[in-house]
């Protein structure tokens, strides 16, 4: 008892000093006053301070991504009838006599190569789309099908640049799929435009992008491309303009049309569902509505721009993502075979391939049009070499012309960019052989044997040179690279310099160093623009940002690095355990093997930890401390073992990996046993979050009110949505129109969005301490009676002992609400476990002494924990680090069209739900069991440790981004980069942007902020 008095009379003189304060008049709240002053300057200094190594990070990023995924270098030469690059006897009006004067080009997008040949399996996606294969082999004059082979990445936007100007992409264009650039390169459509034809256009308004005010405004019709949950609004347009202006030839020359359906239900479904079966039969009949009204004298072109993989998405390089389908038909009768083994359609895609780029030129002559001069295409066999007797003059002619103009284009680019002369003398000596039999041909009628030959050389050249281009294409710029990483390597030693229990007052150091950090950078940059005038080749403002990078770490370094003259090796095994995490981590992304199997390393690493707080917890003396560790531990490594169980495998995993994310290998949508899921989170998720706060009797005033009913009504809500999206999917209510199941799904979306982002922000604004007053007397045979006769007031404080952080995690429970919704059933899950492995986190922390603190030697291990859970988590979303992973269809959870910038903000949250969770999540380390601010605590101490804790985390993403920007560097001409070490740097990168300003604005600006200015209103500034 005399204990509990002793408490009580603690907390009743903190009270009573506050009240003492308050009302002792100006010199006290003059006091106070500066002492909020004091806190607030700390704080905005440490949010610059962080925003300087943000800086840091992204020239970083910026400089190396500029020297290695260079775009392509743009020639401004244009072909042109006047000038072909050999000269015929009968060239018709341009380079060839044209065998068409229209063309109607349909792009369907998506088109896999196996949806249009017959197959015995029974799949949704086959023997729906037959009558291309139909016509190939029943009239193979009229038609020919052939395997159409794209170049990654597999995205519409660069499959279309291909597909009109002959050239190969550049990885780096993947990143503007959401917004393309007009080509200002030479190009099909612009050759057309050029001889004054009129162009028409229906469908997928990326055309508009790329080619800017080159179609018909009276008769083109563009849709929006990216509501990837729309299946027939695209379509249904193209087939309502196209076959009224088939009726009407003279109103136009070329229709380019791009049907959309396909892709979509490919996205939303994945191949093996109904609803492609339905798209596929659908274009069956439009193709065959089209073939009865089609005139003689036009071209009919059907391609896919890429394919799709197992679940329905691209991107990637997979066989099923490069492989479509070409199919070219004319009422003429005019296409023949090289050889009669030829005549059927090859039944796979690995047999008689044409690449997307041969389209080019292809077209371009059969259209009597010059060959865009950056092309690198061939032209294809059956569309010259004619029926019955071979015409293979005409064949020959046209590879002349083609592979001449690739030689002027060779000649004209290295002018302009050095090539490497060893890699090009085998295309150059092939040119020679192939030019010499082309001069030396006999003048009159020579036999077929002849043109063979001389065919065979010309296309040996095209497949030589377009194989060298392939190998050398972008040159990498190895100066910006080097600087890139020399500045990502710098941030990174500041981090974990600021980061170093050696530095006990962080927030005390901050304004000297950024002081020092701005003078020297901008002498820093200053510099670099002097030396910049002997270096023309480089950009000013990439020499004014590596100067000012290196200038203000020079800065840090002059005023921190004294500091740490006494810094010595770690001395726990815990610092030791997160150093190895981070290293191994780090050194493992060399390896092509360790990266594809992340996922399943990552695992390796929390059980690691696990085990470890579970023998460091049987260790501890204290009976509650030893219980709770070992409770808390147990579940920690429970909860990594069931999230483990949620998986999407990236091609190279399976067949080892089994995917479970979606209902199968080959859908994107979710199971009926998965709609149950977000359920369970709805009811189980609260109750966990509540047994925590309980756990420290903090379970009080707006923590009751936010957590146990507006947090589990949004999880509800949620878990409705999806059941909505289900019923929307497989049409279980046929009374309701798509308009109105899409209205009802975005209102409640948006409800939900409300909820997490404004209610849920708005409470942790304004919700004062999660504490409650108890008062009560005691007994009088305990203390007895005083002189008085009163008997004393007993005063307990509810949620004392975690005020701080029981109203932290109303911030975080927020953010969590919004990621949940957006993150599909399983995704909603493995968030809900993350959530309880956080917290449990928290407890171990707690329990060992490891929480955070300056006051002694702290462990980067919780840091280092939250980072490696996000890590892990990130893959148990339905992630992995490729482009087609990517969820381009939660864009319209809250949404019906595309809107910037709100749609690329929810792909964001989805994509890096558990890396942003884990950002806002960081403060807690902290907080978690931290009383008010006081004598042994002030409040400016806190800070501190939060600082240091964010150092910390920040320091963990940093070097796994360091890690793989160096791996991405030094293995830049290994045969798996654009495959896995490319699409790694990318996302580690964007991970690192994305965490570090949702930590520095949201969890240390907005939440620190208002977490301690609204306890130090009540307890005092300590």
């Amino acid at each position: 008892m005399a204990q509990e008095v002793s408490e009580y009379s603690k907390i009743a003189a903190q009270f009573a000093s506050a009240k003492a304060k308050a009302a002792q008049g100006p010199k006290t709240n003059r006091k106070a006053s500066s002492d909020a002053v004091i806190f607030k300057t700390r704080h905005l200094l440490a949010i610059t301070f962080f925003l300087w190594i943000f800086f840091l990070q992204a020239t970083g990023i910026y400089l190396f991504t500029k020297g290695f995924l260079l775009t392509r270098l743009v020639l401004e030469n244009k072909s042109s009838c006047a000038q072909p690059p050999v000269v015929l006897k009968d060239h018709g009006d341009c380079w060839l006599p044209k065998s068409f004067d229209k063309a109607v080009v349909l792009v369907i997008d998506a088109l896999r190569y196996d949806f249009t040949i017959p197959h015995e399996r029974n799949e949704h996606y086959l023997n729906s789309f037959p009558v291309l294969y139909e016509t190939a082999v029943g009239s193979p004059q009229n038609a020919f099908l052939l395997p159409f082979i794209a170049d990654p990445p597999t995205t519409t936007l660069q499959r279309l640049k291909a597909l009109t100007t002959g050239t190969l992409p550049t990885f780096v264009d993947a990143g503007s799929n959401f917004a393309g650039t007009a080509i200002e390169e030479d190009n099909l459509v612009a050759q057309l435009r050029n001889l004054n034809k009129t162009l028409v256009h229906l469908g997928d308004d990326t055309w508009h992008s790329l080619f800017p005010d080159y179609f018909d405004l009276n008769l083109t019709h563009a849709y929006d491309s990216f509501n990837v949950w729309d299946l027939h609004t695209v379509d249904n347009g193209v087939a309502e303009h196209l076959l009224p202006l088939l009726k009407k030839p003279e109103a136009w020359d070329v229709i380019f049309g791009h049907f959309l359906g396909v892709d979509h239900a490919g996205h939303r479904y994945g191949p093996s569902h109904p609803a492609m079966a339905s798209k596929l039969r659908q274009m069956d009949g439009l193709i065959r509505d089209v073939i009865r009204d089609l005139a003689d004298d036009t071209l009919l072109v059907v391609l896919g721009d890429h394919g799709m993989d197992g679940k329905g998405d691209h991107g990637g390089e997979s066989d099923d993502e490069v492989e479509t389908a070409l199919w070219m038909y004319s009422k003429k009768g005019i296409f023949g075979r090289s050889t009669p083994s030829y005549t059927q359609p090859p039944l796979t895609a690995k047999d008689k391939p044409v690449a997307q780029i041969d389209l080019v030129p292809t077209l371009a002559l059969l259209l009597g049009l010059p060959i865009p001069f950056d092309n690198l295409g061939a032209p294809i066999q059956e569309a010259f070499v004619g029926v019955g007797t071979k015409q293979w003059e005409r064949l020959v002619s046209a590879q002349a012309l083609t592979s001449s103009q690739i030689h002027n284009y060779q000649l004209e680019y290295s002018k302009a960019r050095t090539l490497d002369e060893r890699a090009m003398s085998e295309p150059e000596r092939l040119w020679a052989e192939a030019l010499e039999l082309w001069n030396g041909r006999p003048s009159v009628s020579p036999e077929n044997q002849v043109y063979m030959k001389i065919s065979k050389a010309f296309s040996d050249y095209q497949k030589g040179n377009l194989q060298v281009c392939k190998s050398l294409w972008a040159r990498f710029d190895i100066p910006s690279m080097a600087s890139g990483i020399l500045v990502l390597f710098l941030a990174v030693a500041a981090l974990i310099v600021f980061a170093s229990s050696a530095l006990k007052d962080r927030s005390l150091l901050i304004p000297s160093v950024l002081r020092r950090v701005g003078i020297f950078g901008v002498i820093g940059a200053a510099l670099a623009r002097v030396v910049g005038f002997g270096f023309p080749d480089v950009p000013n403002l990439d020499a004014s940002l590596l100067g000012a990078a290196l200038g203000s770490y020079t800065g840090y370094a002059s005023v921190l690095l004294p500091q740490l003259s006494f810094l010595t090796l770690p001395t726990t095994i815990w610092t030791w355990l997160a150093i190895i995490f981070t290293g191994l981590q780090s050194i493992g992304f060399a390896s092509n093997s360790f990266t594809i199997w992340e996922d399943e390393i990552s695992l390796f690493f929390l059980g690691t930890f696990g085990a470890f707080a579970l023998i460091s917890s049987l260790r501890q003396s204290n009976d509650a401390d030893r219980i709770l560790g070992v409770y808390h531990s147990i579940i920690f490594l429970v909860m990594s073992r069931l999230a483990s169980l949620s998986r999407l495998c990236r091609e190279e995993q399976i067949p080892i990996c089994k995917s479970t994310f979606y209902v199968s290998e080959t859908s994107s949508t979710s199971s009926i046993w998965q709609l149950f899921i977000p359920y369970v989170v709805a009811i189980a998720l609260p109750s966990v979050v509540k047994s925590y706060y309980k756990g420290t009797k903090s379970y009080e005033g707006s923590a009751a009110f936010w957590i146990g009913l507006c947090f589990r009504l949004g999880l509800l809500g949620s878990a409705v949505y999806w059941t909505l999206d289900a019923a929307d999917n497989g049409e279980w209510w046929t009374n309701l129109s798509t308009a109105d199941m899409s209205r009802i799904k975005t209102t409640l979306a948006q409800v939900v969005l409300a909820l997490a982002f404004g209610a849920g922000t708005a409470t942790f604004i304004w919700a004062p301490p999660c504490v409650r007053v108890e008062t009560s007397n005691y007994a009088s045979s305990e203390l007895g009676n005083t002189r008085s006769g009163a008997k004393p007031k007993s005063i307990t404080i509810l949620g004392y002992a975690n005020v701080h952080g029981s109203r932290y995690a109303l911030l975080y429970t927020a953010w969590h609400l919004a990621a949940s919704l957006v993150s599909k059933p399983m995704g909603s899950g493995s968030l809900a476990l993350m959530a309880w492995q956080l917290f449990s986190l928290l407890e171990i922390l707690d329990s060992n002494g490891l929480t955070p603190s300056s006051s002694t030697e702290s462990s980067p291990i919780g840091p280092a924990a939250v980072a490696l859970l996000a890590s892990f988590y990130y893959f148990k979303t339905g992630h992995q680090a490729t482009l087609s992973s990517i969820h381009w269809d939660t864009a319209f959870i809250p949404l019906t069209t595309v809107q910037y910038p709100w749609s690329p903000l929810i792909v964001f949250l989805n994509t890096y739900a558990a890396q942003i969770l884990a950002a806002i999540f960081v403060p807690l380390l902290v907080f978690w069991k931290q009383p008010p601010p006081g004598p042994q605590k002030p409040i400016l101490s806190t800070l501190n440790d939060v600082c240091g804790a964010f150092a910390a985390f920040f320091s963990h993403v940093a070097v796994q981004s360091l890690a793989t920007t160096i791996w991405a560097g030094w293995l830049r001409r290994h045969l798996m980069l654009y495959r896995i070490f490319s699409p790694r740097f990318l996302v580690g990168a964007a991970a690192l942007l994305v965490v570090e300003l949702i930590g520095i604005f949201f969890g240390l600006g907005l939440g620190v902020w208002y977490n301690i200015t609204s306890i130090a209103e009540v307890f005092g500034w300590g």
